[in-house]
């Protein structure tokens, strides 16, 4: 059984499809690669996941519960994290201070939430950066800080927006080991990317879609050395 699954969804916004009947599923310990053309719906699919946005028709499935109408938090506490494409921190607070208010309110509970706040600094690669405030941060500093955000939640399975978006080369080659680490440490982790070589270093399948609907699937260089790929990204460029 699939750890996390999209069975059918559909998000309309009146008469647009944004995504359309898709489904897609990620395993325990599996990193799932999400490909498309800007405007696919990658994103929506994202939030129709973590409960951001109301789904219009589908299921949502996690560890074999239907959570269609779960709302956010519960997911959140259920084990589903997530970040953003654009890094959203509080910028007056320290690094710290950002993941703290993460670990209080994402778990549930006060309980040892300052020691899952550093424990999500170290696996996040920031926790030297603890009592910088938030506005001092590099790009890639705030990438690691929203990652660091999601995982403090101690999730099954991470929703990651563009991480290596915006890095340059040698930014992306720092990041890669802390993302490849959270799959062998067991986390699920599905992962929306333009940067097609950072996501082939990390994922186990790749899922391409194109107006909100699935139209390749399967071994990561093989999607992407595909007709069907090469035929939507150029299409795209026209």
């Amino acid at each position: 059984m699939a750890l996390l699954e999209l069975q059918g969804a559909t998000k309309r916004y009146g008469a647009l499809r944004v995504v359309d009947d898709l489904t897609m599923h990620v395993d325990a310990g599996e990193a799932l690669g999400v490909v498309g053309p800007n405007g696919a719906g990658k994103t929506t699919a994202l939030s129709l996941i973590a409960g951001d946005v109301p789904i219009t028709g589908g299921h949502v499935w996690f560890d074999g519960r239907d959570i269609t109408r779960m709302p956010a938090h519960a997911r959140c506490r259920a084990g589903i994290g997530r970040t953003f494409q654009v890094p959203r921190p509080f910028l007056a607070m320290t690094v710290f201070e950002n993941v703290l208010v993460g670990a209080l309110h994402g778990r549930g509970t006060r309980s040892g939430a300052s020691a899952a706040a550093v424990a999500a600094l170290e696996r996040a690669r920031l926790l030297d950066r603890a009592n910088v405030p938030a506005a001092q941060l590099t790009l890639l500093e705030r990438k690691r800080l929203e990652l660091a955000r999601a995982l403090v939640t101690s999730p099954r399975v991470v929703l990651l927006d563009e991480t290596a978006g915006g890095l340059t080369e040698p930014e992306v080659a720092e990041l890669l080991p802390t993302i490849r680490a959270l799959k062998e440490a067991g986390t699920a982790v599905i992962w929306i990317e333009h940067v097609v070589h950072a996501l082939l270093a990390v994922v186990d399948r790749i899922v391409a879609i194109d107006r909100g609907r699935k139209f390749a699937e399967g071994d990561p260089h093989e999607v992407m050395a595909s007709e069907a790929v090469a035929e939507v990204y150029l299409g795209a460029m026209a």
